[in-house]
């Protein structure tokens, strides 16, 4: 059964609404926000909450919930 999330942009506080499974990663998430508003995915990552959420670990891994309110935010490490 999917899971419906929004991701807000950081930036400019729009958000858009995604639909993924649990075997998608955080990467397919911030690589599909970012192209949604043509930026360069290496650069930002995923919050949820206070949490960090990045890389190949998936969203089941990840615990991202049905409804889930995620944040695309610049990486705060400096990134790809």
């Amino acid at each position: 059964m999917p899971l419906r999330v929004k991701v807000r942009n950081a930036e400019s506080g729009a958000t858009v609404d995604m639909e993924l499974e649990g075997e998608n990663t955080i990467e397919d998430i911030i690589e599909g926000a970012a192209g949604y508003w043509e930026k360069d995915a290496g650069a930002y990552v995923l919050r949820r909450g206070k949490r960090l959420l990045r890389g190949q670990q998936t969203v089941a891994e990840a615990g991202v919930l049905n409804s889930d309110d995620l944040e695309l935010i610049p990486d705060p490490e400096g990134g790809g």
